[in-house]
């Protein structure tokens, strides 16, 4: 079962920066799981949600700033540790630096609330840039953006998110799109489900999970990878089995 740590150390450090991401690395998690969005001059930027409010000291829209403007404001406002300044890191600065790891980054296209033209092919164009295409797959709510990325670039692979309640027979659905994985949340799932998908040659990674009952259960019922904001713990469990 692969650890993803979700959008970084998200737990300990500030989410979606350089430093959570360096810290997740640190704790051997087995990947990144971020979100990237697009500037009002068409950078490639990582951060979750489409507005500033919740996670920097600026305020608005993402897609109503330039990446310079963005650069300016501080994404460790929510963290109480305290950490020093710390940007919102460009997709672009990303790459370069998990190109040299062994980590596998799952990107997730944030394109459900705001659409934005051309960040599948802006993306792809990054990741091809650092040869990155073996490690790195794509998710979102919005499957069109699969589908996009997928004529795009076909070596990289794409799984279906769902929300909360889930998707009967996903398996089959999952396959008949032509995506690898099933993204679900974990209250949505159980052991019948996981089998379903891996009949039909689908895996299955399970955001987002943060407390030991439903690390035990992922485990037990053989899921392929988590989403969790507590890498080193998931670490500790996992080795230890």
């Amino acid at each position: 079962m692969k650890i993803f740590a979700h959008r970084g150390y998200s737990g300990a450090y500030p989410e979606n920066t350089m430093l959570a991401f360096a810290k997740a690395a640190e704790a051997n998690a087995d990947g990144i799981e971020l979100d990237v969005q697009l500037s009002k001059d068409g950078h490639v930027v990582i951060i979750h949600d489409e507005t500033l409010d919740r996670t920097t000291d600026g305020k608005g829209k993402v897609a109503d700033h330039t990446f310079a403007e963005l650069r300016k404001l501080n994404a460790a406002k929510l963290y109480k540790g305290g950490s020093e300044f710390q940007a919102i890191p460009s997709f672009d600065e990303y790459c370069a630096w998990v190109s040299t790891t062994d980590l596998i980054t799952n990107v997730e296209l944030k394109t459900g609330l705001v659409y934005y033209p051309d960040l599948e092919a802006k993306c792809i164009e990054i990741i091809r840039k650092y040869n990155l295409e073996e490690k790195v797959f794509f998710s979102s709510f919005n499957h069109l953006s699969l589908v996009t990325a997928q004529k795009l670039e076909p070596k990289i692979k794409v799984g279906a998110l769902v929300m909360e309640w889930g998707l009967e027979g996903a398996g089959k659905a999952v396959k008949a799109y032509g995506f690898d994985y099933y993204h679900p949340a974990f209250q949505s799932l159980g052991k019948a489900q996981v089998e379903e998908c891996h009949a039909h040659g689908i895996k299955v990674n399970v955001w987002t999970v943060n407390s030991m009952k439903a690390l035990e259960e992922c485990y037990e019922w053989g899921v392929d990878g988590i989403f969790t904001d507590f890498p080193k713990v998931a670490r500790a469990y996992v080795d230890a089995q």
